[in-house]
């Protein structure tokens, strides 16, 4: 048996520590050990990568990574009850564990190592959407990301043009990375039992953006094509353009169509007019 398989119980942790789950943190620990092994095993193979996780709490994801070979984890957490609980994780790893205490949203990882980096995290529901945004923008320095997000949000990053959830984040996550949906994690399987159903996703950055575009522009044309979405394009896209018919003529796209028919390539296309 390993030090890692060694360690007490994760109940018998959060009872020694106090650690109630505190919804301004966006906390819900997952304790089932094979439920945590699973996520790591998807997120296999390692590479030469550090492996970074956000909010590990008590530590049932942080074990499995170890258990599974993962071969150096930096773990980024804010709460301290959480930090002083890691503390005997830490020992049993053997040098391959780092705890970072701070804020995942404002950390610089280069302050802590090197890219490239592979993220394996159940990731804060509060923080979730900028957190990925935030390190979509600077996406060759990940070989993998794999988290833990709620359903709804894994739809929305995994949309395809023509459905309902597809929209600003769609095209913000797969203009810069492949997004697949692995599987869905019920409430039951979280203390405390949140009201949603939890899925597994993984983002696979690109090695070059889909198409050629300047983020801010990508992001000025979506934000104004998707906030009026039930609108024609001609409509919704005049805030950028007085004559929006010419430019989407320009960029062959006719101007009656609505923002969710728009392939990511068409939405680049509108940006490089700007």
């Amino acid at each position: 048996m390993s030090k890692v398989e060694a360690l007490p119980p994760l109940r018998e942790v959060i009872a020694q520590h106090e650690l109630a789950a505190r919804k301004s943190l966006g906390q819900n620990f997952l304790l089932d050990l094979n439920l945590t092994r699973k996520i790591a095993r998807s997120a296999m193979p390692w590479t030469d990568a550090t492996v970074v996780e956000i909010g590990p709490g008590p530590g049932g994801l942080t074990r499995a990574l170890l258990l599974e070979g993962a071969p150096r984890v930096i773990a980024v957490e804010r709460d301290d009850r959480c930090i002083a609980a890691l503390q005997d994780v830490i020992a049993a790893a053997d040098g391959r564990l780092v705890v970072h205490a701070g804020d995942a949203l404002e950390t610089d990882f280069a302050a802590l190592a090197p890219p490239p980096w592979q993220v394996v995290a159940n990731l804060p529901y509060n923080i979730a959407t900028p957190l990925l945004l935030g390190w979509l923008a600077q996406a060759q320095n990940f070989t993998r990301i794999t988290v833990l997000v709620q359903k709804e949000v894994a739809e929305r990053l995994a949309a395809k043009p023509g459905g309902k959830t597809y929209g600003r984040l769609a095209v913000a996550a797969q203009w810069r990375a492949e997004v697949r949906m692995l599987f869905d994690i019920g409430p039951q399987a979280f203390v405390p039992a949140p009201k949603v159903t939890s899925t597994i996703v993984e983002l696979t950055p690109r090695t070059k953006p889909l198409a050629e575009a300047e983020p801010a522009k990508l992001e000025r044309v979506t934000a104004a094509a998707f906030n009026q979405r039930r609108k024609m394009l001609r409509a919704a896209l005049k805030p950028l353009w007085p004559d929006a018919d010419a430019k989407l003529g320009q960029a062959g796209i006719d101007p009656t169509r609505r923002a969710e028919t728009l392939s990511i390539e068409e939405f680049c296309a509108l940006a490089r007019l700007m």
